[in-house]
């Protein structure tokens, strides 16, 4: 079974919805940055997600923020095959492997 994300229908993804990624904390040792990149990828869909990848831009974090494992962000997105357009998207603001 792959890993897909479920489609959002019928939710505005307004600034404020969008931005609320960048509040997240960790628990634990993981890296802030990671964390919000993740949970953004994990739950906006592509045009919102690019959208948030601009203010957590413009708020001075770090796109290239590496898990606990050394990885970066668009390494551990790039596995999931089924979803090209968030690597797309990650790319064309800096990130890379």
């Amino acid at each position: 079974m792959a890993n897909e994300k479920a489609k959002v229908i019928g939710e505005e993804l307004d600034e404020a919805k969008v931005a609320r990624y960048l509040e997240m904390q960790p628990a634990g040792d993981e890296n802030a940055d990671f964390h919000v990149l993740t949970k953004a990828y994990r739950g906006l869909p592509p045009e919102p997600f690019g959208r948030f990848l601009d203010l957590f831009l413009a708020a001075g974090r770090n796109i290239n923020a590496h898990d606990q494992a050394g990885r970066t962000f668009l390494t551990t997105i790039k596995g999931n095959v089924g979803q090209p357009a968030y690597v797309e998207i990650a790319r064309q603001r800096g990130a890379t492997e």
